[in-house]
C-alpha cells in the first residue's frame, strides 16, 4: 500500500464516525468501519446497500455515497494520489470507454451459465451474517472460553429424570436455548396454576384469569396476515357487473378469432348443490315444566345487594388506574424488546453484555450445588416442598413443641377435649392464627381417636390442605404421606397407616360416593366452614343425615367468628367452644364520599397515613392479583416523587405468590421502616401478621358467579359483605389498639352491603352437585338439608344441563350413563365424552384428550423466542380440532420415550405432560373398575370428534365469517383463538364445537373440533334437527327434501312418561286409600320420620358398596 497506515487508520475512523451517526449511537466503532470497507471494495453498489441493510437501517442515498467514497479512496491509494482534505473526488477525469457491441445474433459458447453453489442452501431463518459478525462473536467467546478455563454460555437442558434444570455446554447436541431463570419462574408459575386452580376447574376466562395471555401478540399479527390474503369485499352488484364484463370481453375474443372457444362440460355434477341447515328448537323435560319446585329457594340471588348502588358500579367499571398501568406495561414491554441490544449480534459487537447469559451461568453453578430428592410420584406436590425455615424469631429460636405450646389452642386443650368427648357435634370458633386447624387434629389423635378410625380434615383450598399437612407432619416428625397424608383432585398422598388425612371437601363428598356413611373415619373436621364453598355446604347436609345413622362419628366444624351461631342452629344447637383470642378495641374511619377508583383512593390514604401518622404497619385489601401489583408500584412510584421520604417496604401478597414471597410479609423489616401489605381476602382469615395497626379496606372481592350468558362460572370482582367488612377491621386490633379506614361510605355499608356472604351454592353451577345428589340416592332435592338452599332458577338450569347430556331421564330420575358420569371427578360434559368413546371405541385417544384438557396448557411460549414456539406449535396441528392437536401432542412424546429433553425440544412442558400422563392413569383405573372397556381407533379420527361432539354439542357454533362464529342456540358472536389449529386453514368448518370461552378483547373460543351438521343433530337431538335442501344442475327446482329430527319421537316418548307417572300417582293414591282403613300408622319414638340419604327403609349402617349408590 502506498499510502501510511496512519492515513488509512484516519479514513476507517471517519467511516466509523458517519456510521455512528447514522445509527445514533455514541461511540464509533471502527471494527465495524473495517468490514464495511472489506464489503464495499468487494462488491457493486446494489450488492453493498444489501449487504448493508441487514444490520441497520440506513437510507440507500447515504449507503450509496459512502460505497462512491469507499471505492474512490481505493482507486487514489492505488495511484498514489493524495487526496485532498474536505473535496470528494467522485471519479477520475479520463472518460471510460464504451463496451464493445456485440454483432450478429448470439453464440450458443458465449451464453452465461450460474454455477452450482457448493452446498445445498440453508433456511433462511438462522442465517449467517453478511457482515460476519456473528464469526466474529464466536471468535470472542471462543478467546473469552479460552480466557477463562471453562465456556461461560450455558443453555438449560432438562434432564430425563429431575424437575430442575440440568445444563449443557454450547456444543450439546440437544442443549436447548433457554432462559434459566425464566424457566425457573414459568415452573413455579405452573405449580400456583395447578394447586391453586378451582378444584372443581371449569372458570371462565377473563382479562385476569386468561390461560391464553402469552399469546396476546399472536392475535394481531395473525389478523394482518389473513387481511392480506383478504381480496377486497365487493357487493353483488359490482362482482354481477365483474362477471358479465368478463362474458363480453370472452365473446369478442371469441368471435375474432384471438382466442378459441373452451371445450363444453358436460359433467354437471359439481353444479347441483346441497345446503344442510341446522335448525335449533326448544325441548323441555316434562320435569322442569315449571310445575315440580325443586328448592326452597324460589327467587333468584344477585350477589350484589343493589346493582343500582355506587359500589356495584364502581366494581363493574373496575379501577381505572389499573387499566392505565396495564397499558403502560404493555408499551413498555414492547418498547424494551425492540431496544434491547444483549445478546444481538450487534450487542456483541458492541460489547453490550447479555444479562441473561450471566443469569445461566449463576443458575447452571446453583443447579450442580443442590439435589432434590425423589419422592412418591412423578410431580407430587410433596417432593417440591421443603423444610420451611424459621421465619420470625420466634420461629427460629423455638423448637416445633415449643411453638404448639404457644398457641392459644393449647392453653385451652383439656376443656376442648372434655367438649368434645361429651358430644357428637362441635362447633369450633377461633381467630385466625389460634391453632385450630393444626392443633385439632393432633389432640385428637393423641387422645386415642384413631384406634378405630382416621380423623379427616377438610380444606376448601387445595394449597390449603397440602401445606397444612406439611406442617402438621414436621410437628409430628413423620414423613408427608405416612401417619400424615393429604388428597387433592388427582393426587394422593397417603399410605395404608394414614392417620390424619387432610383433603379438599371435593375429595371427601367423593368418597362418600363409594362408602355411603364414611364408615373409615372416625371424627370429621370441617375447617374453614365459614368460607361456605359448594361442597362444604353439600357435605354439611350430607353429614346430618349420617350422623343421625352412626352414633360413633364425631363432626367438628371450625369456623372464624361470623357465622358460627348459624352451624350450631343447622346441627339441633350443637355447643360452640370459643377458642380465646387478644383483641383490641379498633376505631372505623368511613369515606365521606364514595371512592369512584377503589385501587387509586387506597393508594393515596396508605401515603397519607404513612406521612402523617404514627409508626404501624397497615394492612391494604385488595380484590386480585393485578390490582395488587398496580397498587404496589403506585405506592412506590408517589412516593418517590416526594422530597426525602420516610422508609417504606411494600409487600404483596396473594394465594397465588411463591411462598418464599409470601414468608416476607412477617418478618419484621431490618432496619424498622413501616410495612405495607397489600393482600387479597386471604389475610381476612386464613393468615395472620402481628403488628397491623392499620387497616384500609377497598370494600371489594372477587367471587366465583355463574354466567348463563356462557354457561360457565366467572370470577367478578363484588361489594363484601359487612360480615367481611368487620373481620377486616378486626385485623388491625391484634397487636394493640387500630384504626381502619373504608374507602366506601357509612350508609354504603349499611345499605349496600349484604349482611352475610352468599354462599357459593347459590350463585354457581350446580351440574356436579346435582348428579353427585342423585347417584347418592336423593331422589327428591326439596328433602336434602341445604343450609341454604340454592336458587330455583340455578337448579333447574344445571338438571336441564344434565338431561341435556342424558344423566337424567324425562322424569327427573338419574340413567345408567348418570350414574356413571358421577364416578368422573370432572365436569359432567367431559365425562360424557368419556363414557361415549367406550361405544364409538376411541376410549384410548379420548382419555388421553380428557387427561390434558385437565391441565393447564402444556404449550410453553417464552419471550425471546416466540416465533420459534409458534412454529413448532404449529407441527402439531391436526387440521380439523384442536383435541385432536392435544391427542398428537401427547402421542409424540409417549413415542419419544416421556424424554424431557424432547419436550423442550419443542416448547412443551415437561412437568404439565407428566401431569397430564398421571391424570390419564388415575382415569383409566376408574374406567376398569367401572367396566369400561379402553379401545384403541387407530388412525381414525372422525370417530374421535364424534365422541367429541356427544359431550360438547351444547357449545356449537355456526360460522359466520373468517375466523368468526356465532354460537348457534344463543347468538352469542364468537372468535377462533389464532393457536388454533383450524385458524387460518384457507377454508373454515361450517360447524364447529368448543370446550370453554375466555371473554378477553373478544369471546374467543378455546380447544375447537370441526363437526358434521348430522352429528349434531343426531346427537343432540334436544336441540337441533337436520333440514337438507337439494338443488338440480339449473338450481331452480328443488329435489326432495331431506329433514333429520328426533324431535317428535322424543316428544312421542315424554307424553307416554308422563302418562304412566300420572297413572302410577293415581293407583299409589288408591293404594294409600285402600291401607289407611284397615291399620292406623303408629310412630315410635326414637325412630327416625324419613330415611336417610340412600339407605334404603334401614336405620343400620351402610355396607361398603351396595348397588343402587
Amino acid at each position: 500500500m502506498a499510502s501510511s497506515p496512519k492515513g488509512e487508520d484516519e479514513f476507517i475512523h471517519h467511516i466509523a464516525i458517519e456510521l455512528s451517526r447514522a445509527m445514533n449511537l455514541v461511540n464509533p466503532n471502527d471494527l465495524l468501519a473495517r468490514r464495511v470497507q472489506d464489503i464495499a471494495k468487494n462488491n457493486s453498489v446494489d450488492g453493498f446497500i444489501e449487504a448493508a441493510k441487514s444490520f441497520g437501517k440506513f437510507k440507500p442515498s447515504f449507503l450509496a455515497e459512502l460505497h462512491a467514497e469507499i471505492v474512490s479512496h481505493a482507486k487514489q491509494e492505488a495511484t498514489g494520489q493524495q487526496p485532498v482534505q474536505g473535496i470528494v473526488v467522485h471519479d477520475s477525469d479520463v472518460l471510460e470507454p464504451e463496451p464493445v457491441r456485440q454483432g450478429g445474433l448470439m453464440r450458443k459458447d458465449a451464453k452465461h451459465t450460474f454455477r452450482q453453489p457448493a452446498k445445498p442452501l440453508a433456511p433462511p431463518t438462522p442465517r449467517t451474517s453478511v457482515l460476519g459478525l456473528d464469526r466474529l462473536a464466536q471468535e470472542k467467546r471462543a478467546a473469552a472460553n479460552a480466557a477463562n478455563g471453562e465456556g461461560s454460555r450455558k443453555r438449560a437442558r432438562l434432564d430425563g429424570d429431575g424437575d430442575g434444570p440440568v445444563f449443557k455446554g454450547e456444543d450439546g447436541e440437544g442443549a436447548l436455548g433457554l432462559d434459566a431463570r425464566e424457566w425457573e419462574e414459568e415452573q413455579t408459575r405452573l405449580d400456583r396454576d395447578w394447586y391453586m386452580g378451582a378444584e372443581e376447574g371449569a372458570v371462565m376466562g377473563d382479562e385476569e384469569y386468561n390461560p391464553l395471555s402469552q399469546y396476546d401478540d399472536l392475535a394481531a399479527v395473525k389478523e394482518e396476515q389473513m387481511a392480506k390474503k383478504q381480496v377486497k369485499k365487493i357487493s353483488a352488484r359490482q362482482a354481477q357487473y365483474n362477471a358479465d364484463n368478463d362474458l363480453w370481453e370472452a365473446n369478442r375474443m371469441v368471435t375474432s378469432g384471438v382466442a378459441t372457444r373452451k371445450e363444453i362440460d358436460l359433467d354437471f355434477e359439481e353444479e347441483s348443490e346441497s345446503t344442510v341447515h341446522v335448525m335449533v328448537h326448544d325441548l323441555k323435560p316434562p320435569f322442569l315444566d315449571g310445575r315440580t319446585v325443586f328448592t326452597k329457594q324460589l327467587d333468584p340471588i344477585n350477589p350484589v345487594r343493589d346493582p343500582t348502588s355506587d359500589m356495584a358500579i364502581f366494581s363493574r367499571k373496575g379501577s381505572g388506574l389499573v387499566k392505565e398501568k396495564r397499558e403502560q406495561a404493555e408499551r413498555a414491554k414492547a418498547a424494551a424488546k425492540l431496544a434491547a441490544l444483549g445478546g444481538t449480534q450487534l450487542g456483541n459487537i458492541m460489547g453490550v453484555k447479555d444479562e441473561e447469559m450471566e443469569a445461566e451461568a449463576a443458575a447452571e453453578e446453583k443447579a450442580k450445588q443442590e439435589k432434590e430428592e425423589d419422592y412418591k410420584g412423578d410431580s407430587k406436590f410433596a417432593s417440591h416442598l421443603k423444610t420451611a425455615a424459621g421465619v420470625s424469631v420466634f420461629a427460629r429460636t423455638r423448637t416445633l413443641k415449643e411453638q404448639r405450646e404457644y398457641l392459644p389452642a393449647f392453653a385451652c386443650r383439656e376443656e376442648l377435649m372434655k367438649v368434645i368427648r361429651e358430644n357428637q357435634v362441635i362447633v369450633v370458633v377461633g381467630e385466625t392464627g389460634s391453632g385450630k386447624t393444626t392443633q385439632l387434629a393432633q389432640f385428637l389423635y393423641e387422645d386415642g381417636y384413631c384406634s378405630f378410625g382416621i380423623i379427616g380434615c377438610t380444606q376448601p383450598r387445595r394449597v390449603a390442605a397440602m401445606s397444612v399437612a406439611k406442617r402438621v407432619s414436621e410437628e409430628m416428625e413423620c414423613k408427608l404421606g405416612s401417619t400424615v397424608g393429604y388428597a387433592i383432585r388427582f393426587e394422593d398422598c397417603t399410605s395404608p397407616e394414614t392417620k390424619i388425612k387432610y383433603m379438599t371437601d371435593g375429595v371427601l363428598l367423593r368418597e362418600s360416593l363409594n362408602e355411603g356413611d364414611l364408615d373409615r373415619y372416625s371424627v370429621i373436621i370441617l375447617d374453614e366452614a365459614h368460607e361456605r364453598s359448594l361442597s362444604t355446604d353439600v357435605l354439611m347436609g350430607l353429614l346430618r343425615k349420617i350422623l343421625s345413622r352412626r352414633r360413633d362419628l364425631k363432626l367438628i366444624v371450625t369456623s372464624a367468628t361470623m357465622n358460627a351461631e348459624k352451624f350450631s342452629n343447622f346441627y339441633g344447637n350443637a355447643p360452640t367452644f370459643t377458642i380465646p383470642g387478644r383483641t383490641f378495641p379498633v376505631e372505623i374511619f368511613h369515606s365521606k364520599s364514595p371512592c369512584e377508583d377503589y385501587v387509586d383512593s387506597a393508594v393515596k390514604q396508605v401515603l397519607q397515613i404513612h406521612l402523617s401518622l404514627p409508626p404501624g404497619d397497615i394492612l391494604v385489601f385488595m380484590t386480585g392479583q393485578e390490582d395488587i401489583e398496580v397498587t404496589c408500584q403506585v405506592v412506590q412510584e408517589r412516593l418517590s416523587q416526594l422530597d426525602d421520604p420516610a422508609p417504606l417496604a411494600v409487600l404483596p401478597i396473594y394465594s397465588q405468590m411463591p411462598a418464599d414471597l409470601q414468608a416476607k410479609i412477617f418478618e419484621p423489616t431490618p432496619d424498622g421502616r413501616r410495612k405495607v401489605i397489600v393482600a387479597t381476602n386471604i389475610a381476612e382469615t386464613s393468615l395472620t401478621v402481628d403488628g397491623i395497626l392499620f387497616v384500609v379496606d377497598a370494600g371489594y372481592s372477587k367471587l366465583k358467579v355463574y354466567n348463563p350468558k356462557v354457561g360457565m362460572d366467572a370470577l367478578q370482582i363484588t361489594p363484601i359483605s359487612q360480615a367481611n367488612a368487620n373481620q377486616r377491621t378486626g385485623r388491625a386490633g391484634r397487636t394493640g389498639s387500630g384504626f381502619c379506614y373504608r374507602l366506601y361510605t357509612e350508609m354504603a355499608f349499611r345499605n349496600e352491603m349484604f349482611a352475610n356472604n352468599i354462599p357459593e351454592i347459590q350463585r354457581t353451577n350446580l351440574a356436579n352437585t346435582v348428579l353427585l345428589l342423585k347417584s347418592l340416592g336423593v331422589k327428591d332435592l326439596l328433602e336434602f338439608d341445604f343450609m341454604d338452599p340454592p336458587p330455583q332458577a340455578n337448579m333447574l338450569n344445571s338438571m336441564y344441563q344434565l338431561w341435556v347430556l342424558g344423566a337424567l331421564d324425562n322424569i327427573g330420575d338419574l340413567t345408567p350413563i348418570g350414574r356413571k358420569m358421577s364416578e368422573f371427578p370432572m365436569e359432567p360434559s367431559m365425562a360424557k365424552m368419556l363414557i361415549q368413546s367406550v361405544e364409538y371405541k376411541c376410549s384410548g385417544e379420548m382419555l388421553t384428550i380428557v387427561s390434558m384438557l385437565s391441565v393447564p396448557s402444556v404449550f410453553y411460549r417464552p419471550k425471546e423466542r416466540m416465533e420459534e414456539a409458534d412454529a413448532a406449535r404449529e407441527k402439531f396441528n391436526v387440521p380439523e380440532s384442536d383435541h385432536l392437536t392435544l391427542l398428537n401432542v401427547f402421542n409424540q412424546w409417549k413415542a419419544h420415550g416421556f424424554r424431557d429433553d424432547w419436550s423442550m425440544r419443542h416448547f412443551l412442558h415437561p412437568k404439565l405432560l407428566r401431569k397430564a400422563r398421571e391424570v390419564r392413569a388415575q382415569l383409566e383405573d376408574i374406567m376398569k373398575f367401572q367396566k369400561m372397556e379402553i379401545i384403541s381407533a387407530g388412525t381414525d379420527f372422525d370417530v374421535i370428534r364424534k365422541a367429541i361432539t356427544a359431550g360438547y354439542f351444547h357449545q356449537a357454533a355456526r360460522v359466520k365469517g373468517i375466523g368468526e362464529f356465532v354460537n348457534i342456540r344463543t347468538g352469542l358472536p364468537t372468535h377462533l383463538h389464532p393457536t388454533s389449529a383450524l385458524y387460518g386453514l384457507g377454508y373454515t368448518p361450517t360447524y364447529v364445537v368448543y370446550h370453554e370461552l375466555i371473554l378477553t378483547s373478544k369471546e374467543y373460543m378455546t380447544q375447537v373440533t370441526a363437526v358434521d351438521a348430522y352429528w349434531l343433530a343426531e346427537l343432540g337431538s334436544v336441540f337441533y334437527s337436520v333440514k337438507e335442501k337439494n338443488f338440480d344442475e339449473r338450481g331452480n327446482r328443488r329435489k326432495a327434501d331431506r329433514e333429520f329430527s328426533k324431535r317428535a319421537e322424543l316428544e312421542a316418548e315424554m307424553a307416554r312418561q308422563r302418562e304412566e307417572s300420572a297413572k302410577r300417582a293415581q293407583e299409589e293414591a288408591l293404594a294409600v286409600q285402600t291401607s289407611s282403613g284397615s291399620a292406623k300408622n303408629i310412630i315410635v319414638p326414637g325412630t327416625p320420620r324419613h330415611t336417610g340419604v340412600g339407605a334404603g327403609a334401614r336405620v343400620t349402617a351402610t355396607p361398603r358398596r351396595r348397588v343402587g349408590i
